[in-house]
């Protein structure tokens, strides 16, 4: 039996009808058995504040906990105002303090976004990369998926509706999980 791998899924968006959380979802259908998707709630953390440093609140203890336990993270994140959205940005800041002490270093990523803009979510994925990059978060660089929303993306059962979409997805999924099991076995 392969090694399982626990993946922490960072949804930038907390809106109940996410686009973004229907996609996490139905990447996670493309993934190989030993992948299991855990999605860590960032709705319930609290705002970066550096004077908690010392005592951090019991939310942001759980919060990094579940992405110290990972063996790699899925971002799927909106683009609000040509960027991430803040509540993705606050749980970013909130794992990465104090300083010396974050959660995120090392741990193999991916970055992905459907909006319904004819963009994606391409400024938001770039920022997210960004601050991936200085939190020494290596990243999966290709092929990048900026998707836009279509009424055939997503079928009745939360899966990819569109075959060109899916074969697509799946394909990025395939990397995902190579590039997964490299940093693991590194």
């Amino acid at each position: 039996m392969s090694q399982p791998y626990q993946i922490a899924v960072i949804v930038g968006s907390i809106r109940a009808d996410s686009l973004n959380r229907k996609l996490a979802l139905a990447l996670a259908h493309l993934a190989p058995p030993e992948f299991s998707f855990e999605h860590v709630r960032i709705d319930t953390l609290p705002l970066y504040n550096q004077d908690l440093d010392g005592k951090q609140p019991a939310e942001v203890q759980t919060f990094k906990s579940r992405i110290a336990a990972a063996q790699g993270l899925l971002f799927v994140t909106p683009e609000y105002n040509r960027s991430i959205p803040g509540v993705l940005k606050n749980a970013l800041d909130q794992g990465s303090r104090p300083y010396g002490q974050s959660v995120w270093g090392g741990k193999p990523a991916g970055v992905v976004g459907v909006s319904v803009g004819t963009i994606g979510t391409a400024l938001a994925q770039q920022h997210l990369r960004n601050i991936l990059a200085y939190l020494d978060v290596p990243t999966l660089g290709q092929p990048e998926v900026f998707l836009q929303a279509k009424d055939d993306l997503f079928d009745d059962k939360g899966h990819i509706g569109n075959e060109g979409s899916r074969q697509f997805l799946q394909g990025w999924m395939d990397r995902y999980v190579a590039w997964v099991k490299a940093h693991a076995s590194a």
